[in-house]
């Protein structure tokens, strides 16, 4: 097959903030690019919208401009074959009112610029301010594409006044990821076999730590119990890391009776966590690409829920969550932490069948993606 010339596709997204979550993302978008373009012959050459364009430049060898300079940002379009949004929360008011305007701009922009929008693979909400549902609404009726990770978000969108045959409900890209593969020896250089790992992916979220109280003693019982290796796997420094650090030092001496504890903190970039977390015997995990990344791996997973994304995320491998940041039973905690570890034979084969589909399914929005540019070209 003759290879047709590059085509350039600005990504919009939460890139370059060093959250391991969406930074996954960003990669698993590059990933499912090329790998796609590939199989159709176009060669796509990802211009990244960054905070920290240096960063992701050297990250991930592709080309950035910084998110927050307009002009930048317009000429990246403007020189480009189309936009991609997505993946991740972008349009969502729950962490403030500048970030649903600040997406919807870009998008804006290049349809003000006559290239088409690819929504890719998004969660959509919450939304509480009822303002944004006809600025939302107008953006995404003049986008070519409209993907989302889950079918509450169509729902949203449908709920806006968007048709609902013109959502596709495709699993986070993050299912499609593969690990890095050197240096995981090195990686794993310092395990003793004996201790089941624990993977622990946590967050402040409740004003009252109310959950991280809970998560720490729930593994203080467990490991009363039996030891075990917790291996802390922060997604945003720093504000991971010191929750991390609450919940250890709240456990109190678990080293004398035969546990172990370390927190995990080479794993920079996505495809380092992704193995990082296949290393692991059970994940705990507050942040939703750690559950992610444990069913990309079949690690089994508990789930502790703060936002409905999490159970969203959950109810398509059929889990629920152990508990929420508001209302979690240690003893219930420590319970599925022991349950899940004798069983975990067996929630690897139930899962499988889920899991694969959901990795298949990921690829369907860069598909898509690649099949336009291709009738375009």
């Amino acid at each position: 097959m003759v290879t047709s010339p590059e085509t350039t596709v600005v990504i919009s997204g939460y890139y370059g903030f060093k959250n391991s979550g969406d930074e996954a993302v960003l990669q698993s978008i590059l990933t499912a690019l090329e790998e796609q373009g590939k199989q159709a012959g176009v060669k796509i050459t990802p211009v990244v919208l960054s905070i920290d364009p240096a960063w992701t430049s050297s990250t991930y060898g592709v080309r950035a401009v910084h998110r927050m300079k307009l002009g930048e940002v317009r000429n990246a379009l403007k020189n480009s074959s189309g936009l991609i949004s997505g993946g991740g929360s972008l349009l969502q008011d729950a962490t403030g009112t500048k970030t649903i305007p600040y997406y919807l701009g870009i998008i804006k922009l290049a349809q003000w610029l006559n290239k088409p929008v690819f929504i890719y693979s998004q969660g959509i909400g919450p939304v509480n301010r009822k303002l944004f549902y006809p600025l939302i609404k107008g953006t995404f009726k003049k986008c070519e594409y409209i993907s989302v990770r889950d079918e509450q978000s169509a729902e949203l969108l449908q709920s806006m006044g968007l048709e609902r045959d013109r959502i596709q409900v495709v699993p986070d890209p993050v299912m499609g990821l593969t690990p890095e593969t050197e240096g995981l020896a090195a990686l794993a250089s310092d395990e003793d076999p004996q201790l089941p790992v624990i993977g622990i992916s946590v967050r402040y979220w409740d004003a009252e730590r109310r959950e991280l109280r809970a998560i720490a003693e729930g593994l203080r019982a467990f490991c009363q119990k039996q030891p075990a290796h917790l291996r802390f796997l922060p997604f945003h420094f720093p504000d991971d890391e010191k929750a991390s650090q609450d919940i250890i030092q709240q456990m109190g001496d678990l080293v004398s009776a035969g546990s172990k504890v370390s927190v995990c903190r080479e794993a920079v970039h996505p495809r380092n966590m992704l193995a990082e977390v296949g290393r692991c015997d059970l994940v705990i995990g507050m942040r939703l690409h750690s559950l992610i990344y444990a069913a990309n791996r079949q690690v089994p997973l508990i789930g502790i829920s703060y936002d409905p994304k999490i159970d969203h995320f959950l109810k398509r491998l059929d889990v629920e969550p152990v508990g929420t940041s508001s209302s979690l039973s240690p003893a219930a905690l420590a319970s599925e932490i022991s349950r899940l570890l004798a069983g975990a034979e067996r929630w690897k084969e139930e899962a499988k069948p889920r899991i694969d589909k959901l990795k298949r399914e990921a690829q369907e929005p860069a598909r898509h993606i690649i099949e336009f540019l291709s009738s375009k070209g």
